[in-house]
């Protein structure tokens, strides 16, 4: 009966929010879940709007048209809620979109989200209780009011606040400017010369976008040699670091000059959390926050959960893992580990992690490297059932095959045998066999 009667609050209704709700329910917990936009699915929203949106807050989505999935939707989906059949296994992005509010509507999520309500502050509560009170706006009516709560799960994901570089020399730049942030539309790569700076999965993604209309692209980043292996169009060239920016051209490390009409910022986003008080006591250093157990937990706080924090992941599968680990222990079944557990378990992967050279950014990395030893470690914690194998290989096929064939790799299409094997094969592979067998009806 205790269990039923704790208040959990969400913090977001994207896919991860939209998902933490639901293991709640699946405890019995009362969820709210608090949505500053009018709709369900956080950065899979698309909409022209960029700057600020009506209520004079920054616009929350970085969807362009045109996205497709850099994932294969067989790893895009829910334990239980795959993403519906079809031939492809990259899809446009109103696909997923659609998909997360199915997921919403068919779990009774979507009655507990309140929209257009704006968290303005996360504070623990004064009695020491490990509780939580959250102030709200209601953006229509300017009405704000604060719950209290027993837990809080922050789902606000993180492509939503734009990173952009200060060169020297930006501000004498006659030509365009754009943060990938607020890309929509490829005409305005027309007729451009452009400069793409950033190589990570939208920087390599919209060179390829901005390939199709403009008369050439130069793509500069600081990744070594091996990105050299990517394969673009004609018209791209890899180029160095910016070294500063003049009036209609940029200089580049080692000394070339090339003219440039538009340079487009694919550099990432930060981390932000401006809701949460100094008492809750997490602090984001360029774009590690901590201190957090397993990435998820608030160590200072362990009645505190950020989902999704890690990248290059299988995201859906594991927002849901993390969502049941902390139920784990919040619905009473496991005890919450002592803070010394979790220091430990903290400073023994941070050190495993800076050890092997990676930086501050990189402390939520995981990739072929880390993510399949971080699911595993989630669910030995919590004695909960891990992800599958065959998901986390297939993210790593996925992977390697868009270094491999970056204009193409979406060809690919991946079909689930079992837990921990999978097929694949080419699209028009499958087109092939579907006309022999259609001809064959035909024929019969």
């Amino acid at each position: 009966m205790d269990r039923q009667q704790k208040r959990y609050c969400v913090i977001g209704a994207g896919s991860s929010g939209v998902c933490v709700a639901k293991t709640i329910l699946d405890t019995g917990g009362n969820v709210t879940i608090y949505e500053r936009t009018d709709q369900i699915g956080g950065t899979w929203v698309y909409t022209d709007e960029v700057g600020n949106d009506r209520y004079g807050l920054p616009v929350h989505t970085s969807m362009y048209e045109g996205l497709k999935t850099n994932l294969p939707k067989e790893v895009m989906g829910f334990p239980g809620y795959e993403m519906p059949s079809q031939d492809a296994s990259y899809v446009p992005w109103d696909e997923v979109l659609q998909f997360i509010r199915d997921y919403s509507d068919h779990y009774d999520v979507t009655k507990r989200i309140a929209f257009e309500h704006l968290v303005e502050e996360v504070k623990p509560t004064p009695e020491g209780t490990g509780g939580w009170n959250v102030t709200v706006r209601h953006l229509p009516s300017g009405t704000i009011l604060t719950e209290t709560y027993d837990f809080v799960f922050i789902c606000n994901g993180h492509y939503h606040t734009p990173v952009v570089p200060q060169y020297p020399g930006v501000e004498s730049f006659q030509g365009k400017q754009l943060h990938s942030h607020d890309y929509r539309k490829s005409d305005i790569f027309k007729d451009q010369i452009v400069l793409v700076i950033g190589a990570g999965p939208s920087g390599t993604d919209l060179t390829l976008e901005a390939a199709k209309m403009a008369k050439i692209v130069y793509f500069s980043h600081h990744v070594p040699a091996k990105l050299k292996q990517l394969v673009f169009p004609d018209n791209v060239v890899q180029v160095p670091d910016v070294l500063r920016i003049l009036p209609d051209s940029v200089e580049f490390v080692g000394g070339s000059q090339h003219p440039v009409t538009l340079i487009f910022y694919c550099t990432g986003y930060r981390y932000s959390f401006p809701f949460l008080h100094p008492d809750c006591g997490v602090q984001v250093d360029d774009n590690w926050v901590r201190p957090l157990y397993k990435h998820v937990v608030n160590i200072n706080h362990p009645t505190m959960a950020f989902i999704g924090l890690p990248f290059y992941v299988c995201a859906t599968l594991m927002f849901e893992l993390q969502a049941r680990f902390c139920m784990k222990f919040y619905n009473g079944r496991l005890p919450i580990p002592s803070k010394e557990e979790m220091l430990l378990d903290h400073e023994r992967e941070m050190n495993e992690r800076w050890s092997k050279g990676l930086k501050k950014r990189q402390a939520h990395m995981m990739g072929a490297e880390f993510q399949g030893q971080y699911y595993q470690s989630l669910a030995d914690r919590a004695q909960i059932e891990p992800i599958p194998k065959v998901m986390t290989d297939m993210h790593i096929d996925s992977g390697r095959r868009k270094k491999e064939d970056l204009q193409h790799y979406r060809n690919d299409v991946y079909r689930i045998v079992d837990k921990n094997t999978y097929t694949k094969c080419d699209i028009s592979e499958v087109y092939r066999i579907r006309m022999n067998i259609t001809e064959g009806g035909d024929n019969s």
